[in-house]
């Protein structure tokens, strides 16, 4: 033993630590706690299986051809915990109930399509009988393949989940039944009493036991949340509870209704193990009117459908405090500006005519990027402008990562994301061929081509 190593396990011995161990691994005889190292070359890497893969059917053609990404993309990892928030009556519920009903008859796109899996529902708030189970059937859930799970007590006693202590109870019932989702309505009133939901840590004594959970039995648990009192726009900081529900969450969305004309959108803001959530679209949908027969007569219940591609976000929706502007009001008011400037205008002016109607950057944007508005930089000091694209033109606009529309199948992608940018030099026929330095670049801001026309500057002294 030299002196390092003696010097180690002195320090070792002082603070209670066996270093004699079989598998040679420290340990604390005190507490049975024991260190474990895994090697990143023990283990290899693999693929995120997607509960929910986005196939874009709800979506039409020309809205599939806006999209920065092409379809199809995930949105519900399998064995992760997911968040539906939103305000009373929005239709989150609404929602999980939806994703039982594509589960249980296997129509969801995604890792169970095909295969009808089991679903538990935790019920807190509403009543099974009068609410829950009429939804069910509006939505075509198979009723043999979803459950109600309770927790008995003293018999017959029937309790609700409480979190963390009843997880093993829920865990063995998962692994027994094979079940893919387990839905939690309100995941808030499932945790335990003496947890201060307000506090992080404390909540996290919930919530890491049963992500853990769902990553051991490969289910998904979707939590349905409330929105709190607060005015903002910011869908995840708007969750009620302490922010260890944004944070142990996987996958989050948003649901809205526009008070002013009763839209109905669904927006996804938070997307961890796929791709950048900003990309991905967001939903209209419809909660209609449904009669559900029953042995005591009719009842009306709320049926959830999607609509398409929605014209504005859950943030947009909730940010907007008068009439604003919307994108696709703010695509007309774009084209029509510059079709009155002769197609073309400077960024600056642009902006600035965009500010003083009341369209903020962010809806800007998006109108720029839905009519493929082409940039350019001309003169020097080189200036800004963005122009309509040449009618009937394909090839008026190169597909960048942020530009609307799916980039074409097997592309393959540089470090930035983007399609790969073709180096200087000569193709395979000998053809020379420009940089992009010289000819296009992508625009950082996304949806644009830049060209650069900039003159070249004569050297210092020459003539």
């Amino acid at each position: 033993m030299n002196a390092e190593t003696a010097e180690t396990a002195r320090m070792a011995s002082s603070s209670g630590t066996d270093l004699d161990t079989p598998d040679g691994q420290a340990s604390t005889p005190q507490t049975g706690r024991r260190a474990r190292i895994i090697w990143g070359t023990e283990e290899d890497p693999e693929p995120v299986i997607w509960a929910w893969e986005d196939d874009g059917r709800d979506l039409t053609e020309e809205a599939l051809s806006k999209m920065r990404i092409p379809a199809p993309f995930g949105r519900i990892p399998s064995g992760t915990l997911a968040i539906a928030a939103g305000r009373e009556g929005t239709g989150k519920s609404s929602f999980g109930i939806w994703l039982a009903a594509q589960i249980t008859r296997g129509t969801l796109p995604g890792s169970f399509y095909g295969e009808p899996r089991r679903v538990l529902y935790v019920a807190v708030e509403d009543s099974w009988k009068h609410t829950l189970l009429p939804r069910m059937i509006a939505a075509d859930v198979d009723r043999s393949m979803i459950g109600r799970f309770d927790v008995i007590v003293d018999k017959d006693t029937e309790m609700t989940l409480s979190l963390p202590a009843d997880n093993a109870l829920l865990e063995a019932e998962v692994i027994r039944h094979g079940i893919a989702l387990v839905v939690i309505d309100p995941l808030m009133s499932a945790i335990g009493e003496k947890i201060d939901t307000h506090n992080e840590r404390n909540t996290r004594t919930a919530l890491d036991p049963l992500a853990r959970l769902a990553d051991r039995s490969r289910a998904v648990i979707l939590g349905i949340a409330h929105f709190n009192k607060g005015n903002g726009s910011d869908v995840a900081s708007l969750i009620t509870g302490s922010g260890a529900f944004k944070n142990v969450a996987r996958s989050i969305f948003g649901f809205a209704r526009d008070a002013e004309n009763g839209d109905r959108v669904m927006t996804q803001v938070k997307n961890s193990l796929g791709r950048d959530h900003h990309d991905l679209p967001s939903l209209a949908y419809a909660i209609s009117d449904a009669i559900v027969e029953t042995k005591n007569g009719d009842t009306h219940v709320g049926k959830f459908s999607f609509q398409g591609m929605a014209d504005a976000s859950v943030s947009e929706v909730l940010g907007s405090t008068g009439p604003g502007y919307r994108s696709s009001d703010a695509e007309a008011w774009l084209k029509e500006y510059l079709e009155e400037n002769g197609g073309s205008a400077s960024s600056a002016d642009t902006k600035k005519a965009a500010s003083e109607e009341g369209i903020s950057t962010k809806i800007l944007r998006k109108a720029r990027e839905s009519l493929k508005v082409v940039i350019t930089r001309d003169g020097y000091p080189s200036e800004t402008r963005w122009s309509l694209p040449p009618p009937d033109s394909e090839e008026s606009v190169v597909p960048s990562r942020a530009q609307s529309g799916p980039r074409a199948r097997g592309a393959r992608l540089g470090t930035t994301g983007g399609p790969r940018a073709q180096q200087g030099g000569h193709d395979q026929s000998g053809t020379p061929h420009p940089t992009p330095s010289d000819s296009h670049s992508q625009s950082p801001s996304g949806g644009v081509v830049v060209q650069l026309n900039i003159p070249n500057r004569a050297p210092d002294g020459a003539a």
